[in-house]
Protein backbone atom coordinates (compact mmCIF):
# COMPACT_ATOMS: atom_id res chain seq x y z
CA UNK A 1 0.00 0.00 0.00
CA UNK A 2 1.51 3.31 -1.05
CA UNK A 3 0.36 6.91 -0.84
CA UNK A 4 1.22 9.58 -3.42
CA UNK A 5 4.92 10.43 -3.37
CA UNK A 6 4.21 14.17 -3.43
CA UNK A 7 2.16 14.20 -0.24
CA UNK A 8 3.04 16.94 2.24
CA UNK A 9 1.51 18.24 5.46
CA UNK A 10 -0.68 21.33 5.19
CA UNK A 11 -1.96 21.38 8.76
CA UNK A 12 -1.11 25.00 9.56
CA UNK A 13 -1.25 27.62 6.80
CA UNK A 14 -0.44 31.10 8.14
CA UNK A 15 -1.26 34.37 6.40
CA UNK A 16 1.55 36.94 6.61
CA UNK A 17 1.05 40.47 5.21
CA UNK A 18 3.48 41.24 2.41
CA UNK A 19 3.72 44.85 3.52
CA UNK A 20 5.16 43.85 6.92
CA UNK A 21 8.86 43.12 6.47
CA UNK A 22 9.24 42.06 10.09
CA UNK A 23 6.47 39.47 9.68
CA UNK A 24 8.08 38.10 6.53
CA UNK A 25 11.33 37.65 8.43
CA UNK A 26 9.67 36.11 11.51
CA UNK A 27 7.90 33.60 9.27
CA UNK A 28 11.24 31.85 8.73
CA UNK A 29 11.23 30.74 12.37
CA UNK A 30 7.63 29.59 12.83
CA UNK A 31 6.58 25.95 13.14
CA UNK A 32 4.11 26.12 10.26
CA UNK A 33 3.63 23.82 7.32
CA UNK A 34 2.82 26.61 4.88
CA UNK A 35 2.93 30.41 4.63
CA UNK A 36 0.66 32.60 2.55
CA UNK A 37 2.53 35.82 1.83
CA UNK A 38 -0.43 38.07 1.24
CA UNK A 39 -0.88 40.95 -1.20
CA UNK A 40 -4.67 40.98 -1.09
CA UNK A 41 -6.83 41.51 2.02
CA UNK A 42 -3.97 42.08 4.47
CA UNK A 43 -2.38 44.88 2.42
CA UNK A 44 -3.87 48.37 2.03
CA UNK A 45 -4.10 49.83 -1.51
CA UNK A 46 -1.33 52.34 -0.85
CA UNK A 47 0.98 49.54 0.36
CA UNK A 48 0.50 47.09 -2.52
CA UNK A 49 3.69 48.07 -4.32
CA UNK A 50 5.73 47.94 -1.11
CA UNK A 51 4.29 44.52 -0.30
CA UNK A 52 5.12 43.26 -3.77
CA UNK A 53 8.75 44.34 -3.52
CA UNK A 54 9.17 43.00 0.01
CA UNK A 55 7.85 39.58 -0.96
CA UNK A 56 10.15 39.53 -3.98
CA UNK A 57 13.13 40.33 -1.75
CA UNK A 58 12.09 37.82 0.92
CA UNK A 59 11.87 34.95 -1.57
CA UNK A 60 15.15 35.95 -3.19
CA UNK A 61 16.78 35.83 0.25
CA UNK A 62 15.19 32.45 1.01
CA UNK A 63 15.59 30.74 4.34
CA UNK A 64 12.04 29.40 4.64
CA UNK A 65 13.23 25.81 4.94
CA UNK A 66 10.55 23.12 4.90
CA UNK A 67 7.75 25.70 4.83
CA UNK A 68 5.63 25.73 1.69
CA UNK A 69 5.61 29.35 0.50
CA UNK A 70 2.51 30.64 -1.29
CA UNK A 71 1.91 34.14 -2.66
CA UNK A 72 -1.67 35.37 -2.61
CA UNK A 73 -2.05 37.86 -5.43
CA UNK A 74 -4.88 40.28 -6.06
CA UNK A 75 -7.42 39.28 -8.68
CA UNK A 76 -6.39 39.98 -12.26
CA UNK A 77 -9.38 42.30 -12.67
CA UNK A 78 -8.02 44.62 -9.95
CA UNK A 79 -5.49 47.41 -10.55
CA UNK A 80 -2.78 45.34 -8.83
CA UNK A 81 -3.34 41.79 -10.08
CA UNK A 82 -1.22 41.85 -13.23
CA UNK A 83 1.82 43.32 -11.44
CA UNK A 84 1.36 40.84 -8.59
CA UNK A 85 1.34 37.93 -11.01
CA UNK A 86 4.40 39.20 -12.85
CA UNK A 87 6.27 39.41 -9.54
CA UNK A 88 5.13 35.93 -8.52
CA UNK A 89 6.22 34.50 -11.86
CA UNK A 90 9.71 35.83 -11.24
CA UNK A 91 9.81 34.92 -7.54
CA UNK A 92 8.99 31.23 -8.12
CA UNK A 93 7.10 30.42 -4.90
CA UNK A 94 5.78 26.93 -4.23
CA UNK A 95 2.32 28.12 -5.22
CA UNK A 96 0.26 31.14 -6.21
CA UNK A 97 -3.08 31.62 -4.45
CA UNK A 98 -5.76 33.18 -6.63
CA UNK A 99 -8.61 34.97 -4.81
CA UNK A 100 -12.30 35.02 -5.75
CA UNK A 101 -12.14 31.93 -7.97
CA UNK A 102 -15.67 31.36 -9.27
CA UNK A 103 -15.09 29.19 -12.35
CA UNK A 104 -12.36 27.07 -13.95
CA UNK A 105 -11.72 29.91 -16.39
CA UNK A 106 -10.29 32.01 -13.56
CA UNK A 107 -7.60 29.38 -12.96
CA UNK A 108 -7.01 28.76 -16.65
CA UNK A 109 -6.17 32.42 -17.28
CA UNK A 110 -3.46 32.39 -14.62
CA UNK A 111 -2.16 28.97 -15.65
CA UNK A 112 -1.87 30.14 -19.25
CA UNK A 113 0.36 33.01 -18.16
CA UNK A 114 2.52 30.68 -16.06
CA UNK A 115 2.90 28.20 -18.89
CA UNK A 116 3.64 30.93 -21.43
CA UNK A 117 6.40 32.21 -19.15
CA UNK A 118 7.79 28.65 -18.87
CA UNK A 119 7.39 28.64 -15.10
CA UNK A 120 8.33 25.16 -13.78
CA UNK A 121 5.44 22.81 -13.07
CA UNK A 122 6.53 22.70 -9.43
CA UNK A 123 4.90 26.13 -9.02
CA UNK A 124 1.29 25.21 -8.29
CA UNK A 125 -2.01 27.10 -8.17
CA UNK A 126 -4.24 27.30 -5.10
CA UNK A 127 -7.82 28.54 -5.32
CA UNK A 128 -9.66 30.71 -2.79
CA UNK A 129 -13.18 29.34 -2.47
CA UNK A 130 -15.07 32.35 -1.14
CA UNK A 131 -17.92 33.32 -3.45
CA UNK A 132 -21.46 31.99 -3.96
CA UNK A 133 -20.56 31.01 -7.53
CA UNK A 134 -17.55 29.07 -6.25
CA UNK A 135 -19.87 27.01 -4.08
CA UNK A 136 -22.17 26.29 -7.04
CA UNK A 137 -19.19 25.49 -9.29
CA UNK A 138 -16.99 23.66 -6.78
CA UNK A 139 -16.91 20.39 -8.71
CA UNK A 140 -16.07 22.10 -12.01
CA UNK A 141 -13.32 24.15 -10.37
CA UNK A 142 -11.80 21.07 -8.72
CA UNK A 143 -12.02 19.18 -12.01
CA UNK A 144 -9.49 21.63 -13.45
CA UNK A 145 -6.89 19.63 -11.51
CA UNK A 146 -7.36 16.79 -13.98
CA UNK A 147 -5.45 18.89 -16.51
CA UNK A 148 -1.82 19.09 -15.32
CA UNK A 149 -1.34 22.38 -17.17
CA UNK A 150 -3.81 24.04 -14.82
CA UNK A 151 -1.55 23.26 -11.82
CA UNK A 152 -4.40 23.24 -9.27
CA UNK A 153 -3.41 21.47 -6.05
CA UNK A 154 -5.35 23.03 -3.17
CA UNK A 155 -8.61 24.73 -2.19
CA UNK A 156 -8.49 27.42 0.50
CA UNK A 157 -11.81 28.21 2.15
CA UNK A 158 -12.46 31.94 2.46
CA UNK A 159 -15.20 31.80 5.06
CA UNK A 160 -15.16 35.52 5.91
CA UNK A 161 -15.81 36.59 2.34
CA UNK A 162 -18.30 33.76 1.88
CA UNK A 163 -20.23 34.94 4.93
CA UNK A 164 -20.22 38.50 3.61
CA UNK A 165 -21.46 37.58 0.14
CA UNK A 166 -24.09 35.04 1.21
CA UNK A 167 -25.16 36.90 4.40
CA UNK A 168 -24.77 33.62 6.30
CA UNK A 169 -23.81 34.03 9.94
CA UNK A 170 -20.44 32.86 11.25
CA UNK A 171 -21.58 31.21 14.47
CA UNK A 172 -20.05 28.50 16.72
CA UNK A 173 -20.33 25.19 14.92
CA UNK A 174 -20.76 27.01 11.58
CA UNK A 175 -24.07 25.32 10.82
CA UNK A 176 -24.90 27.77 7.98
CA UNK A 177 -21.49 27.10 6.40
CA UNK A 178 -21.33 23.34 6.73
CA UNK A 179 -23.13 22.45 3.48
CA UNK A 180 -20.67 24.60 1.50
CA UNK A 181 -17.64 23.39 3.41
CA UNK A 182 -18.57 19.75 2.82
CA UNK A 183 -19.39 20.45 -0.85
CA UNK A 184 -15.87 21.77 -1.30
CA UNK A 185 -14.37 18.83 0.62
CA UNK A 186 -16.22 16.42 -1.66
CA UNK A 187 -15.08 18.29 -4.78
CA UNK A 188 -11.47 18.36 -3.60
CA UNK A 189 -11.46 14.66 -2.80
CA UNK A 190 -13.14 13.76 -6.10
CA UNK A 191 -10.24 15.29 -8.01
CA UNK A 192 -7.34 14.52 -5.66
CA UNK A 193 -6.50 17.98 -4.33
CA UNK A 194 -6.03 19.23 -0.78
CA UNK A 195 -8.36 21.60 1.06
CA UNK A 196 -7.67 23.86 4.04
CA UNK A 197 -10.28 25.42 6.27
CA UNK A 198 -11.00 29.13 6.72
CA UNK A 199 -9.63 31.36 9.46
CA UNK A 200 -10.89 31.79 13.01
CA UNK A 201 -11.20 35.48 13.78
CA UNK A 202 -11.19 35.68 17.60
CA UNK A 203 -7.62 35.46 18.84
CA UNK A 204 -8.40 35.31 22.56
CA UNK A 205 -10.95 32.47 22.28
CA UNK A 206 -8.66 29.46 22.61
CA UNK A 207 -11.49 27.01 23.30
CA UNK A 208 -13.47 28.19 20.30
CA UNK A 209 -10.44 27.95 18.05
CA UNK A 210 -9.62 24.44 19.26
CA UNK A 211 -13.22 23.37 18.68
CA UNK A 212 -13.20 24.71 15.13
CA UNK A 213 -9.91 22.95 14.40
CA UNK A 214 -11.45 19.67 15.58
CA UNK A 215 -14.52 20.32 13.43
CA UNK A 216 -12.35 20.94 10.38
CA UNK A 217 -10.38 17.75 10.95
CA UNK A 218 -13.62 15.80 11.39
CA UNK A 219 -14.94 17.23 8.11
CA UNK A 220 -11.85 15.91 6.34
CA UNK A 221 -9.95 19.17 5.90
CA UNK A 222 -6.17 18.82 5.55
CA UNK A 223 -5.50 21.84 7.73
CA UNK A 224 -6.57 25.38 8.57
CA UNK A 225 -5.60 28.89 7.56
CA UNK A 226 -4.40 31.05 10.44
CA UNK A 227 -4.14 34.76 11.18
CA UNK A 228 -1.65 34.76 14.07
CA UNK A 229 1.40 32.70 15.11
CA UNK A 230 -0.25 31.88 18.48
CA UNK A 231 -2.71 29.69 16.57
CA UNK A 232 -0.01 27.48 15.02
CA UNK A 233 0.66 24.99 17.83
CA UNK A 234 -2.97 24.06 18.60
CA UNK A 235 -3.71 23.84 14.89
CA UNK A 236 -0.79 21.47 14.27
CA UNK A 237 -1.95 19.34 17.19
CA UNK A 238 -5.51 19.11 15.89
CA UNK A 239 -4.47 18.03 12.39
CA UNK A 240 -1.64 15.67 13.36
CA UNK A 241 -2.71 12.01 13.20
CA UNK A 242 -3.03 10.39 16.62
CA UNK A 243 -0.35 7.84 17.54
CA UNK A 244 -2.98 5.15 18.08
CA UNK A 245 -4.44 5.77 14.61
CA UNK A 246 -0.99 5.62 13.02
CA UNK A 247 -0.21 2.33 14.76
CA UNK A 248 -3.54 0.83 13.69
CA UNK A 249 -3.01 1.97 10.09
CA UNK A 250 0.45 0.38 10.03
CA UNK A 251 -0.99 -2.86 11.40
CA UNK A 252 -3.70 -3.01 8.72
CA UNK A 253 -1.21 -2.26 5.95
CA UNK A 254 1.16 -4.96 7.22
CA UNK A 255 -1.62 -7.56 7.34
CA UNK A 256 -2.75 -6.86 3.77
CA UNK A 257 0.85 -7.06 2.56
CA UNK A 258 1.20 -10.66 3.80
CA UNK A 259 1.24 -13.12 0.88
CA UNK A 260 -1.78 -15.03 2.15
CA UNK A 261 -3.86 -11.82 2.12
CA UNK A 262 -2.69 -10.49 -1.24
CA UNK A 263 -5.93 -11.26 -3.09
CA UNK A 264 -8.36 -10.64 -0.26
CA UNK A 265 -10.70 -7.67 -0.13
CA UNK A 266 -11.44 -8.02 3.59
CA UNK A 267 -9.64 -9.65 6.49
CA UNK A 268 -9.89 -9.87 10.26
CA UNK A 269 -7.37 -7.87 12.31
CA UNK A 270 -7.45 -8.11 16.09
CA UNK A 271 -11.05 -9.26 15.99
CA UNK A 272 -12.21 -6.48 13.64
CA UNK A 273 -13.19 -6.84 10.00
CA UNK A 274 -11.26 -4.42 7.80
CA UNK A 275 -11.43 -3.92 4.06
CA UNK A 276 -8.66 -3.11 1.60
CA UNK A 277 -9.98 0.45 1.39
CA UNK A 278 -9.01 0.86 5.05
CA UNK A 279 -5.43 -0.05 4.12
CA UNK A 280 -5.52 2.54 1.33
CA UNK A 281 -6.80 5.17 3.75
CA UNK A 282 -4.15 4.11 6.23
CA UNK A 283 -1.40 4.50 3.65
CA UNK A 284 -2.19 8.20 3.30
CA UNK A 285 -2.38 8.69 7.06
CA UNK A 286 0.98 6.98 7.51
CA UNK A 287 2.48 9.07 4.71
CA UNK A 288 1.31 12.28 6.38
CA UNK A 289 2.67 11.09 9.75
CA UNK A 290 6.01 10.19 8.18
CA UNK A 291 6.20 13.55 6.41
CA UNK A 292 5.54 15.36 9.70
CA UNK A 293 8.17 13.27 11.48
CA UNK A 294 10.68 13.96 8.71
CA UNK A 295 9.92 17.67 8.86
CA UNK A 296 10.43 17.71 12.63
CA UNK A 297 13.62 15.65 12.56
Amino acid sequence: MTAPATIRPRRSVLYMPGSNARALDKARTLDVDALILDLEDAVAPDAKETGREQIREALAQGGYGHREVVIRINGLSTPWGAADLDMAIGARPDAILLPKVSSPADLERVAHKLNAARVPGSVRLWAMMETPLAMLNAAAIAAAAANPETRLSCFVMGTNDLAKETRAALVPGRAPMRPWLMTCVAAARAYGIDIVDGVYNTLDDEAGFAAECREGAEMGMDGKTLIHPKQVAPCNAAFTPAEADIAWARRIIAEFEKPENGSKGAIQVEGRMVERLHAEMGARLVAIADAIASRNA
